[in-house]
């Protein structure tokens, strides 16, 4: 802990240092650079489509063709990595989410035209079955509703394994099951697929800043007023959020993640300084939307604001953060260079 020196105004004046700009420069703690950006994205079947979400003002769905297109733009803008969301068509979802880990399914498909086309962009894909599932939870339920927790790990590792084989860089299972983390590593371990990392999704809270992302990828209307809380965290606990991360650490995470964000960055707070291992926050749907609203009304200035949320995540001890903001934030920051 730093040791603070007995002494009192006027001796001490800490407005000097914020006087000037390079003063305030010189002692800034935190910087924000393109290199804690990852950008989500939302993927969908079919050529040159492109479909707005009413919820998530300027965010889009968009066709492998396209997303290609925005793929070519955020390389040169230097983001080092997107983060891939499918919207899977109604006829493909089932009770046991087949498509989930169709080696010929979208996400497959998408990894191997993103690492074709752009080998320095890091892909990571989402690990978790309510995109593929009739009834929008993240694994298998049994008669009452319930999650099903080793049923759904063995169809969450052949979905990651299925994401590696395509040329996924990093695997990032969302779902909260119990023992995920260690059966994914051992199947990829046993395939050789040695490099593949695992993002995990460690500290997942049953949170209400979801919706506009439930919208996005069509998951919402299949949920109803279903909700996660049997296996997404309770978003009054903070212990809890340690002990999870420090399971999936030892069973083979690469990355750890935290999500939502702004609203948990004490847990990310925690999480650093306890484990000091690559922690990861999302700035989730709701986030977003939020500040779009607020930005949209005139009620908030927009960079500014913008900024200033995304700094908020270094801050606190993150080492990246996906975020809606990557594009345009990563435009700003070269604009400052």
């Amino acid at each position: 802990m730093p040791q603070f020196i007995s002494s009192s105004f006027p001796l001490r004046r800490p407005r000097r240092v914020r006087k000037h700009e390079f003063s305030r420069r010189l002692v800034r703690e935190n910087r924000l650079s393109v290199d804690d950006l990852i950008y989500p994205m939302f993927v969908l079947d079919g050529e040159n489509r492109r479909e707005s979400i009413s919820s998530m003002p300027g965010i889009e769905r968009l066709s492998l063709d396209l997303l290609l297109k925005e793929a070519e733009e955020l390389v040169q803008l230097g983001i080092p990595a997107i983060a891939l969301f499918p919207v899977i068509p109604a006829e493909q979802k089932s009770l046991l989410a087949e498509e989930a880990y169709n080696d010929d399914g979208l996400v497959p498909r998408v990894v191997r035209a993103l690492k074709e086309h752009f080998p320095e962009l890091g892909v990571i894909t989402d690990v978790a079955l309510d995109p593929y599932t009739i009834h929008g939870q993240d694994g298998i339920i049994d008669d009452e509703g319930y999650v099903l927790n080793d049923l759904t790990t063995d169809i969450l590792v052949r979905q990651a394994l299925c994401h590696a084989q395509a040329g996924a860089d990093v695997v990032a299972p969302s779902d909260m099951m119990d023992g995920r983390i260690k059966a994914i590593r051992a199947a990829l371990e046993q395939r050789n697929l040695i490099n593949t990392q695992i993002m995990a999704y460690s500290a997942k809270y049953a949170s209400n800043y979801y919706g506009p992302f439930r919208d996005a990828v069509g998951s919402s209307a299949n949920l109803g007023k279903s909700n996660k809380n049997t296996y997404q965290m309770d978003p009054a606990n903070s212990n809890e959020a340690i002990q999870e991360v420090g399971l999936d650490i030892q069973e083979g995470a690469d990355m750890v993640m935290v999500k939502p964000g702004m609203p948990y960055l004490d847990i990310v707070y925690r999480v650093k300084q306890q484990f000091a291992v690559p922690t990861f926050a999302y700035q989730v749907s709701g986030e977003y939307a939020m500040h779009m609203a607020a930005i949209q009304n005139g009620w908030l200035k927009e960079r500014e604001c913008i900024m200033e949320s995304l700094l908020c995540f270094k801050r606190a001890g993150a080492d990246g953060i996906l975020t809606y903001f990557a594009k345009q934030a990563a435009i700003w920051l070269q604009e400052e260079k």
